[in-house]
């Protein structure tokens, strides 16, 4: 048994059925997300007489692109993980000054891991 699909594009706004060669797709933007729609050439003209007003009083963005939501990304540690008051203790103890605090510097670090 043979089987034909057909794919029809249709206005996205109203319903009517687009031939070939008919209508458009519009793409655009709000609250950084992007939207597309399938229109009639009418509906496609009212769509961009209503936003006009908006597209004329607006500033473009980079590459005139939709501002994209921030992603998060994971957080990766490097190197090791040491416990850090021990590194302390052991630097104090071979007569380096270390804070208390914040970041202790990387040749200490290497000092403690030749150590240990």
């Amino acid at each position: 048994m043979a089987r034909k699909v057909i794919h029809q594009l249709v206005d996205d706004l109203d319903g009517t059925v687009l031939e070939p060669g008919e209508g458009e797709t519009v793409l655009f933007s709000l609250d950084g997300k992007s939207y597309e729609i399938d229109l009639t050439e009418q509906n496609a003209e009212k769509l961009r007489e209503v936003i006009s007003p908006y597209i004329g009083a607006a500033r473009r963005t980079l590459a005139g692109s939709a501002v994209k939501a921030p992603q998060r990304t994971a957080v990766r540690r490097l190197g090791k993980v040491r416990d850090l008051s021990a590194v302390r203790k052991w630097a104090r103890e071979q007569g380096h000054t270390v804070s208390d605090r914040g970041r202790v510097p990387e040749a200490i670090l290497e000092a403690y891991d030749a150590a240990h």
